[in-house]
């Protein structure tokens, strides 16, 4: 039988885990918490597909068109139309595992629009449809692992690639539990651990996901793609804990957009854009409501409070808990946040990376989604990304062999006992903390050469006492001997922004403010010596 290690259990690592167990691969799902608490629940819009009786008009021919056209035309048309030509499958797969959709009175499921989409095709699970299927997927996972078919290793996070001659046989594993670095071998390895919300502290999404796993296996020879579009969702709630996502289903059900002045409402998405302004694509709702200069609002009072009740309850309770806002009387303040990562590691159309057998799944994977994401694309990528990369594992033959990987363990582990003992005037969360300030200031909504430069300049100084940073017993291990991971791949984010001398949906540089036809690839970079290589994909070796 053949063995997979799958590392992160959101939505995407369980559904390649089930698919893999369905095909009868062994997999060990890895992850430092149960799925319960994973990034993947706070999905509360939903997920897109064209169903059988869709909108008129609708089709997945329209669905593909709007996703490459959202995308700044830099996702590929074969990746994106296997996407949208899977979704039908996906949603079947969801109701068969227990996920209950919101339906009309005739039964159907219910869909909502959302930002760039030609059409309504949405379709949620009240105000939690990431919940409902982390909840089925979790179920699901539970029946293959007394199958014998799923082994879960709970507090483990992942330290590095076991590599030899450009392929991978699994992974070296920090266990919280008993502060071990454990050498696990496999025929392949998937990374499912998101994108990289900690390089920029307070985000929508969870600081779990920290770009360390992508940065890591940068720093071993993987290829990554992408970095410098970050999608900034521009309707957050500013909280003292972090910025709270007020979802696209507000402005899928009507919900305006507007500024004060001289007393008097401004609804600027509609005045530049016309009726569906407000549901234009997240890379221009955001740099619009950062042109204004004004303090930004959202309204969905008019809606009344009984669509409020139902339609949009999650926004209801988390805009009265954090900020005593009553959003059937008065309108919502809201700021754009970092919200999803469209770089990550490289992968081919089976998700393989640059390394033979280690697989990228889910956000971490840069593959469908190009310079700009669309609302609702993103359950819907994790899902099928996890079935595609558990498809190609499982037509693949079984490793007959594996390396001797005895040496990397003790070199590893005695790296790990240096860390702990070093000392410097400078705490490991004190280099995050300033890291996430370098990353907001020089990686915002609107870049420039001058921005960027000053970022690279601030993150080589992080790097250069990485090495020396005092061991912090207050923080586990992971938090010490991940940070050069998380710097490093910090550093290729500048790097790559810096080499796109265009604007392209969320990536927007002040000093260069055009779209460059001549300029319609992705960005690949790689570890070099120390430092990184950058150019653009025009040999499309990442095809997607």
């Amino acid at each position: 039988m053949k063995d997979v290690i799958v590392i992160g259990s959101g939505i995407a690592g369980m559904s390649c885990a089930v698919r893999c167990a369905q095909m009868g691969v062994h997999v060990t799902l890895v992850s430092p918490f149960p799925s319960e608490r994973s990034q993947s629940v706070m999905a509360a819009g939903g997920i897109n597909a064209v169903l059988p009786e869709p909108e008129e008009g609708d089709s997945i021919a329209s669905h593909i068109a709007d996703t490459l056209k959202g995308s700044g035309y830099l996702a590929g048309e074969k990746a994106v139309t296997g996407l949208c030509e899977g979704a039908g499958g996906i949603i079947a797969f969801l109701e068969r595992i227990g996920t209950v959709f919101s339906r009309d009175a005739s039964g159907r499921p219910m869909r909502r629009a959302f930002g760039g989409q030609s059409h309504k095709r949405t379709y949620y699970c009240g105000a939690s449809t990431g919940k409902q299927i982390v909840s089925a997927l979790v179920m699901e996972v539970r029946r293959f692992e007394a199958a014998g078919l799923i082994e879960r290793k709970l507090r483990c996070c992942f330290h590095s690639a076991l590599i030899r001659d450009g392929a991978c046989y699994g992974a070296l594993l920090f266990d919280e539990t008993s502060w071990q670095l454990i050498s696990l071998c496999a025929d392949a390895l998937v990374i499912a651990t998101g994108g990289q919300n900690a390089l920029f502290g307070k985000t929508t999404g969870s600081t779990q996901c920290d770009g360390y796993a992508a940065g890591r296996l940068f720093m071993q020879g993987a290829v990554l793609k992408n970095l410098e579009f970050i999608q900034y969702h521009p309707t957050t709630l500013e909280t003292p804990q972090k910025k709270m996502l007020v979802s696209e289903a507000a402005r899928g059900e009507g919900g305006r957009l507007f500024y004060l002045e001289n007393g008097r409402r401004v609804y600027f998405m509609e005045d530049k854009f016309g009726p569906g302004g407000n549901l234009m694509t997240r890379d221009v709702v955001s740099r619009e409501i950062c042109r204004t200069g004004k303090e930004v609002f959202l309204d969905v009072s008019f809606l009344g409070r009984k669509a409020i009740d139902e339609r949009l309850p999650e926004v209801r309770d988390l805009c009265a808990r954090y900020r005593g806002i009553d959003i059937a009387k008065d309108p919502i303040p809201v700021v754009p946040s970092v919200h999803f990562f469209m770089g990550g590691l490289a992968v081919h159309l089976n998700h393989e990376t640059s390394i033979r057998d280690l697989f990228a799944i889910g956000e971490c994977a840069s593959m469908y989604h190009g310079a700009n994401r669309l609302g609702g694309n993103s359950l819907l990528a994790a899902l099928y990304s996890g079935f595609v990369a558990a498809e190609e594992i499982a037509a693949r033959p079984g490793k007959e062999s594996w390396p001797d990987f005895s040496g990397d363990l003790k070199r590893e582990e005695a790296a790990l006992k240096l860390g702990m003992s070093s000392e410097s005037s400078f705490p490991v969360m004190y280099i995050r903390d300033m890291l996430a300030e370098t990353m907001r200031d020089h990686l915002g909504i609107v870049r420039s050469e001058e921005s960027l430069a000053k970022g690279l300049e601030e993150i080589d100084y992080y790097l250069s006492v990485a090495e020396r940073i005092r061991y912090d017993s207050s923080v586990l291990p992971y938090f010490n001997y991940s940070i050069t991971g998380i710097l490093t791949i910090a550093r290729a984010t500048l790097q790559c922004a810096r080499a796109r001398t265009e604007s392209r949906g969320a990536h927007i540089r002040s000093d260069y403010p055009e779209t460059d036809p001549g300029r319609q690839f992705a960005t690949l970079v790689s570890f070099d010596q120390g430092g990184c290589r950058v150019w653009l994909d025009k040999e499309h070796i990442y095809e997607s």
